[in-house]
């Protein structure tokens, strides 16, 4: 796949946590994917990595458990600032996560309305940003999101393919 919009140096280093998020996984046999949701400053607001193994749980993706610790991140600062209400909504936030997001985890993407989505590697078998589906720029839906792609795609993909030729062996 081509690079459809050119990424900032800023993204490489940010795929660096994410990478560490996806090492993490390892520790409990999960397929190495990491993702960290960035506030407007960009400081982590939330971590995440694949825990589908460790809880048992399907939805346990990577980008699904960093959004819903941004977002509880969020709804904790608003509470503290006497606010109240959409604390959920990740506006002014990134999304990195090592490998591009499969349906669902586009869906959440979208809902949580993200506005920036930073990946690593393609997934061309479920991933739902440009290679199979294109969840995140589907004008049919109420938000759209800007996506760069192959950030540090080389490193991302080996780590999966490292991961994939253990397990079958």
């Amino acid at each position: 796949m081509s690079i459809p919009e050119p990424y900032h140096a800023e993204h490489a280093a940010w795929m660096g946590l994410a990478l560490d998020e996806a090492r993490r996984a390892l520790d409990t046999e999960d397929v190495p994917i990491g993702a960290v949701v960035l506030g407007p400053d960009g400081g982590v607001l939330g971590a995440g990595r694949n825990e589908r193994e460790a809880h048992g749980d399907p939805t346990a993706h990577a980008e699904i458990v960093a959004i819903r610790e941004a977002a509880a991140a969020l709804q904790r600062h608003a509470l503290e600032l006497g606010e109240g209400g959409d604390g959920w909504r990740l506006e002014d936030c990134t999304l990195v996560v090592t490998l591009e997001p499969c349906a669902m985890c586009a869906g959440a993407i979208v809902l949580a309305r993200i506005p920036r989505v930073v990946f690593g590697a393609w997934d061309e078998k479920a991933g739902a940003a440009g290679s199979v589906f294109d969840i995140l720029r589907e004008r049919r839906l109420n938000h759209w999101v800007e996506v760069y792609p192959g950030v540090r795609e080389a490193e991302c993909a080996a780590l999966l393919r490292d991961f994939f030729a253990a397990h079958r062996t």
